[in-house]
């Protein structure tokens, strides 16, 4: 072994341990061991920068702002809600927005799919009076599922393909994916809508109804105390029937900066003062009302429906703006003029300032702010809308032209008339010249942190690959699997690669595996394409935990899931998967 091998095997790992630490966000990890392996001599200079002009960064930059584009127009709004009114029962809800979930990923990039979807189902769960815990997980898996369908639906698929091209000299096409991704999805979602769904713990439904996390009644919020206010010089426990009559509970009470020992029920309200609150956001406006409170940053405003202000609640994804800091940390309200009014983390109560309190991924917020700048601000935090509250206008009369747009370019990347990125470039300059995207959100659509992690890792992936590294890795899984034949050492391939999607960024886990199979496809004699679709496979299915994928994320705290939920439907999904693509990947891409 080498003296560049250790470094970048140390390297390697050192970057494993900290994005399954989840300490540091996963770009700057990233970023961090690119600059320390260029200062370690291990990538040339000229090099070290060279993953962010990658085709592979280009297309999934380009995939997000044509997938908001597509969400923006109004075309998969209208269909989406089709499908929510054409189904009563429960298996027939899943069945149908599963399949929308697993289509649209196809097309677009499947946490926007999910995304779009979600809203839709929360709808439903409260008109039916259950859990969007019973749907709200068969709809995420059914939405990764999909994306493994076409080149853009998945960035580890864009990743494959690249990487092809450098190895073998052409690129995997828009629906070269589609043999292998096609039948996985098509029997994955019907596993799931038959029998998968009824594996998510039943009790999650028993304390999270689909009416309570669509109302969120359990959000913690504070209000004001003016000079004026008739509560001033009234204790606390004198507010226990208004706060009744508004169904709200008073937690306690902020002065000068801190919060109160306890409830401080017995402490009398003083002018200045901050009234700590649960409930849900029209709970919470009545009460601030009824008391003659104010919010924080709105002091003209009466309550929350006051002209020009709007409010929307969102969930967190990991890797937001705001993921790991305070509202006061990014400066929300001085900065941006929105105020937090509340905070919902599965009924978890808090004894820090609203403001103060580190958000987490899943976490869910109540947003006020001015009605104009309040989409932009959820954009400009990486947060998603959870519940349609006017944050975004589709713009339905352009919506078949974004649809045309969008398959023309399609059509012209997949039969050779346009390079794939061009065909998407294009799309883009249509949706902002029609202003179906503002060009104000353009970049905003964009994950970076995704790109940072992909344009860093692509050259340690590079430095790897030349110093000999992913050839030392293949040699020793073919030694250790001496004997046995070559379609169980591809097996043994996949297992590995979904195993470290599970804890890792997938396009992490596909930049390092990729090169990994194409050299013990080398060394056995082999067919590179039946590894590299393994690996393709393997990097997109990760179901066993919320860290896995963005979209496990995202519903852990509008389904009230716990870590541990995920394998009950993981597992099994994860199992059927390898069983049924790598016959699949035999077939279709001879050994």
């Amino acid at each position: 072994m080498t003296v560049d091998q250790i470094i970048l095997f140390v390297l390697i790992v050192t970057v494993f341990v900290f994005l399954i630490w989840g300490k540091f966000r996963y770009d700057m990890v990233a970023f961090s061991a690119l600059i320390i392996a260029a200062g370690a001599g291990v990538i040339p200079s000229d090099q070290v920068f060279a993953g962010f002009g990658h085709p592979a960064v280009i297309i999934i930059a380009l995939v997000l702002m044509v997938s908001r584009g597509l969400s923006r127009s109004g075309a998969i709004e209208v269909l989406a809600r089709h499908l929510l009114s054409a189904s009563s029962s429960l298996r027939g809800h899943v069945g149908r927005l599963a399949g929308a979930a697993a289509v649209l990923s196809g097309v677009m990039n499947n946490v926007a799919a999910l995304a779009l979807l979600m809203p839709i189902d929360l709808q439903a769960a409260a008109r039916a009076k259950r859990s969007p815990a019973l749907s709200l997980m068969p709809i995420a898996f059914a939405s990764i599922l999909g994306g493994m369908v076409t080149l853009i639906g998945t960035p580890p698929n864009i990743v494959i393909a690249t990487f092809r091209e450098s190895a073998l000299g052409e690129p995997y096409s828009m629906f070269d994916f589609a043999p292998v991704g096609g039948i996985v999805a098509l029997v994955g979602v019907i596993f799931i809508v038959l029998f998968g769904w009824r594996l998510i713990p039943k009790d999650r439904g028993k304390h999270n109804t689909g009416e309570e996390l669509l109302d969120l009644d359990g959000y913690l919020a504070e209000a004001k105390v003016p000079k004026d206010a008739k509560i001033v010089g009234h204790p606390v426990r004198d507010l226990d029937t208004l706060a009744e009559d508004n169904e709200v509970s008073v937690l306690g009470v902020v002065r000068r900066g801190k919060r109160l020992p306890g409830f401080a029920r017995r402490e009398t309200v003083k002018a200045g003062d901050y009234l700590v609150v649960e409930g849900g956001p029209a709970a919470i406006d009545q009460f601030v009302g009824a008391a003659g409170l104010q919010y924080d940053g709105a002091e003209k405003q009466i309550g929350i429906a006051a002209d020009a202000q709007e409010v929307v609640e969102v969930v967190v994804p990991a890797g937001s703006r705001i993921d790991g800091r305070s509202a006061m940390d990014v400066r929300l309200l001085y900065r941006q003029g929105v105020t937090l009014l509340g905070i919902s983390r599965k009924g978890k109560r808090f004894r820090d300032r609203v403001r103060k309190i580190k958000i987490e991924a899943g976490d869910i917020l109540l947003l006020l702010g001015p009605e104009e700048r309040l989409s932009d601000v959820v954009s400009w935090l990486g947060c998603l809308p959870l519940a349609e509250r006017g944050i975004e206008f589709p713009q339905r009369r352009k919506a078949w032209i974004a649809v045309g747009a969008f398959v023309l370019a399609i059509i012209a990347a997949s039969v050779g008339w346009l390079y794939l990125p061009l065909a998407l470039a294009a799309v883009v300059i249509i949706f902002i010249g029609l202003k179906i995207v503002p060009l104000s959100q353009v970049y905003d659509s964009v994950e970076w942190p995704v790109l940072v992690l992909l344009g860093s890792m692509i050259p340690i992936g590079a430095a790897l690959e030349s110093s000999g590294g992913t050839a030392l890795i293949a040699n020793s899984i073919v030694n250790w699997t001496d004997g046995l034949p070559t379609i169980a050492v591809l097996t043994i391939l996949m297992i590995i690669t979904m195993t470290l999607s599970d804890v890792l960024n997938n396009v992490a886990t596909a930049l390092i595996a990729a090169p990994i199979g194409i050299d013990i496809a080398n060394r056995l004699g082999a067919n590179p394409d039946p590894f590299l679709m393994a690996v393709a496979v393997a990097a997109s299915c990760a179901f066993l935990t919320p860290i896995g994928h963005k979209n496990n994320t995202i519903i852990m705290g509008p389904g009230g899931y716990h870590f541990g939920d995920y394998w009950r439907l993981g597992l099994p999904l994860e199992i059927l998967v390898v069983a049924v693509s790598i016959p699949m990947i035999v077939w279709v891409w001879p050994l």
